[in-house]
């Protein structure tokens, strides 16, 4: 089976920076995309950032010039660094791996898998 484990929230003031790291765990084959959304508070879950296997990046236009995604594939892992922080980021931020395929026995299987989510508060 497959789990993701994130790190790195916490609180920061704004103008800060932060990086959230999040790692598949598993006999993995491939992962198409792996990308950051977050949840404010009493809003909706949003997209932050997302990176496909082919390194095409997406991302709100909101967090573009501040915040970079990166993935390494030997590592299964995606990272988000966050700069010029601001009140408006915080949220919960969850990682979001789409389209993971492993074997589980003898079963090609390929699903899509959440991180358990993490805090980011920014102060003012």
């Amino acid at each position: 089976q497959v789990q993701l484990v994130e790190s790195g929230g916490g609180l920061v003031q704004a103008g800060g920076s932060l990086r959230l790291s999040c790692a598949a765990s598993g006999n993995i084959l491939s992962i198409y995309s792996m990308g950051w959304y977050r949840q404010p508070p009493g809003k909706q879950r949003e997209l932050v950032a997302t990176v496909t296997s082919s390194g095409n990046i997406q991302s709100a236009d909101s967090v573009k010039d501040r915040f970079t995604i990166a993935r390494d594939n030997a590592k299964n892992a995606v990272y988000l660094q966050m700069n010029s922080l601001k009140p408006e980021d915080t949220a919960v931020y969850y990682c979001y791996f789409d389209r993971v395929s492993y074997y589980d026995g003898p079963y090609y299987v390929t699903k899509d898998y959440w991180g358990q989510g993490t805090q980011v508060t920014v102060s003012s």
